[in-house]
Formats: C-alpha cells, sequence, structure tokens
C-alpha cells in the first residue's frame, strides 16, 4: 500500500477487483472493473457508434488518442475488445488497451479512516466495503448492457462507476458531487484553501497556513467518501436507470432555482 496509490503486478488482480491507470503524468486516473479473462468494464463519455454489433473502431481510437496511450486503433489480441452498446458510454475492453502505456493499480476497500486520510490523493481508495466479486461482475456486465446513465466529470465519471459496482451505493440526496474520491480531491484544493483563509491570523506563518489548508483538505475529502456519507443508499443494479432518471430530474428541477438566485 503506497502513499499515492497502490501499484500491483497483473498477476495480482482478480475479476471483480476495482482498478485503474494514471493518465497524463498523474493528472487524473482512469478506473474500471476487471472482468477476468483479461477484460476489464469500464465508463467514458459516450461516443457515436456505426456498427450494429457495437464494436466501432473509430470509437476505441479516440478512446485511445485521448489517453495517449498510443495503442492501435484497432485490439490486435481481442475481436470484442471495444465493444459497448449504442449510445452507451460502458465500454468492453482487454486490460492491455485499457491500460494503454499506463501502469496497473488496485483500488482499495475497506481502509481505516487513519489510512484514507493518510493518501495525500483521493480516488485511490475508500472506508467503504466491497461486495463479493460475483455480484461486483453481475453488476459491470449488466450496464455494459444497459448503460450507467450520463458521463459527468463530477457527478458520473469512470470512478463513480467502479465504486457503484463494488459497492452498489448510489448518491442520491445532494447534488453537485457524486461518489468519486478524485472528484472530491480536484475540488478540495481550492475550497480548502478558500475556507481556510480566516485563519491566517492564527496560522504562524506560510507553515501554518499550509497546515491549515491540508487538514481542511483531508477533512473535505474524508467526509464525501461513500464509507461515511449520510446521502448514499444501496441501489439493485436492475433498478438503477429509474434512480438515474430520478437524480437528474431533481438536479434540472435546482438549476432554475439557483439561476434565479443569482
Amino acid at each position: 500500500m503506497g502513499l499515492l496509490s497502490n501499484r500491483v503486478e497483473r498477476s495480482e488482480i482478480k475479476a471483480g477487483d476495482h482498478i485503474y491507470t494514471w493518465r497524463a503524468v498523474y493528472a487524473y486516473s482512469h478506473h474500471g472493473i476487471y472482468v477476468g479473462g483479461n477484460k476489464v468494464v469500464h465508463f467514458t463519455r459516450k461516443k457515436d457508434t456505426s456498427s450494429s454489433n457495437g464494436i466501432n473502431a473509430s470509437k476505441y481510437s479516440s478512446i485511445s488518442s485521448s489517453s495517449s496511450s498510443g495503442v492501435p486503433p484497432v485490439c490486435p489480441t481481442f475481436p470484442d475488445c471495444g465493444f459497448h452498446q449504442p449510445n452507451s458510454g460502458v465500454i468492453l475492453s482487454c486490460l492491455d488497451c485499457f491500460l494503454g502505456n499506463g501502469s496497473l493499480y488496485s483500488f482499495e476497500y475497506g481502509v481505516p479512516p487513519s489510512v484514507f486520510l493518510a493518501k495525500v490523493r483521493g480516488g485511490t481508495c475508500t472506508t467503504a466495503e466491497s461486495d463479493p466479486p460475483e455480484a461486483v461482475i453481475n453488476r459491470a456486465m449488466y450496464l455494459l448492457q444497459n448503460g450507467f446513465g450520463n458521463y459527468d466529470v463530477f457527478e458520473n465519471n469512470c470512478e463513480d462507476f467502479a465504486l457503484y459496482c463494488k459497492t452498489g451505493l448510489l448518491s442520491f440526496e445532494e447534488l453537485g458531487i457524486g461518489r468519486s474520491g478524485q472528484a472530491s480531491s480536484f475540488l478540495g484544493v481550492p475550497l480548502a484553501a478558500l475556507f481556510s483563509t480566516p485563519f491566517k491570523l492564527l496560522a504562524a506563518g506560510p507553515v501554518g497556513m499550509a497546515t491549515v489548508t491540508a487538514g481542511m483538505y483531508c477533512a473535505g475529502r474524508y467526509i464525501t467518501d461513500i464509507g461515511v456519507r449520510k446521502d448514499v443508499v444501496k441501489v439493485a443494479v436492475e433498478d438503477l436507470a429509474s434512480n438515474l432518471s430520478c437524480r437528474d430530474t431533481k438536479k434540472r428541477a435546482v438549476l432554475p432555482i439557483e439561476e434565479e438566485k443569482r
């Protein structure tokens, strides 16, 4: 278990594991569920489809180029690599194409709060417990056929997809942020700096200010973790579509109110 993340060898992962790889010099990570047989189910922005069987070379090329992986536009090893349903961002890829040129990392579940807080980067672990591998794989394969709603970098991204597959937990009551620890980190740094400014007079110079900001950043990450949040509920995968639709409807209802406030 590393300070930043948990790098593993391919021989160490098992079907049902939540895996990820870093992109753009550790700027962000891409997550998926390893379903065995050297295959990964993961979630991306929807791609246009042009073939009836769901395999689209141009779509898969765009995924490869966007991650700067350098892999060929058509997988030479697995004929079904790149499979997805029309208008769905849930995709089946081989492990090689999922990783591109990146290394393999394992997302950790059921970690103690002390370990969670010690991680510098979000999106590497959670205090929530994982469901059994067979339940995880069943959710991933079901969503491959039925979709996971609309992709949103902060509210419904690849990490949110993997977290749901592993736990069955869906955030419903609160709007503006999903279950993603990575998104919490992106939002947490500027917010921590902003809200810690009143403590400038109490902090002992730059070092004290940095300590306060870091503390608030860690606290912000912790309270948004799905293992401690109060706005997450267990949702059966068969009922997920209706719950996602309901959440989107609630979000759209709130937006006009927010506009009026402005």
